[in-house]
């Protein structure tokens, strides 16, 4: 395993611990000593990061799919804590200001992404204008935000809370199916698009 990636791979797992436990206490989630998901999620990204790394020495995809889960993450959690945070500041959990907080959380975690997988995932050097490149993310990016606001959306307005949930945990159940749908279409875009070699 590269030293970056013993570098970066704890440092966004310390990230996603953070975001992870911001997200718990505004949905309630009473774990016990949760804090110490800042030290389990360094730990587990490294492990994941050595795994992928061997896996890598095979099949080089499997490194960048790797490295892309890791962001991912990152970007979910992100997305999920703002979201979150957003949810609790405003107490609005959903209707029409639950898609623009969506749009807001995606965007910063979409900017996350960028850094990350043109510099880590993808391993990009060049200026970022070059080739088109960041106007081809812009319009990835864009097609991304629909897709993921809009499954998320869908959930949260037209389907509505089931099952006796919270609006707030939803909310959050909306947030994470729509993150899972904009992953496979943002690592297919920027691995043969927007990073192409």
């Amino acid at each position: 395993m590269r030293k970056k990636d013993k570098i970066i791979s704890p440092i966004l797992g310390f990230f996603i611990g953070i975001f992870a436990f911001v997200i718990l206490k505004n949905l309630g989630v009473i774990i016990p000593n949760s804090w110490l998901l800042i030290v389990i999620f360094p730990f587990l990204s490294l492990l994941g990061m050595f795994v992928v790394s061997l896996l890598g020495k095979k099949f080089s995809t499997f490194l960048q799919i790797g490295r892309f889960i890791l962001v991912g993450g990152l970007n979910t959690f992100i997305d999920l804590g703002i979201l979150n945070t957003l949810i609790w500041i405003f107490s609005i959990a959903s209707g029409w200001w639950f898609s623009v907080f969506k749009s807001v959380s995606f965007l910063i975690a979409t900017i996350n992404s960028y850094f990350w997988n043109k510099h880590w995932t993808f391993e990009r050097r060049e200026n970022s204008f070059a080739g088109g490149e960041f106007s081809k993310f812009l319009v990835m990016t864009a097609l991304g935000m629909l897709i993921n606001v809009g499954i998320a959306s869908l959930i949260v307005n037209v389907v509505g809370v089931q099952f006796g949930l919270s609006e707030e945990l939803w909310a959050t159940i909306g947030a994470v199916t729509a993150t899972f749908f904009a992953w496979v279409w943002n690592f297919l875009s920027s691995k043969f698009i927007v990073f192409k070699n």
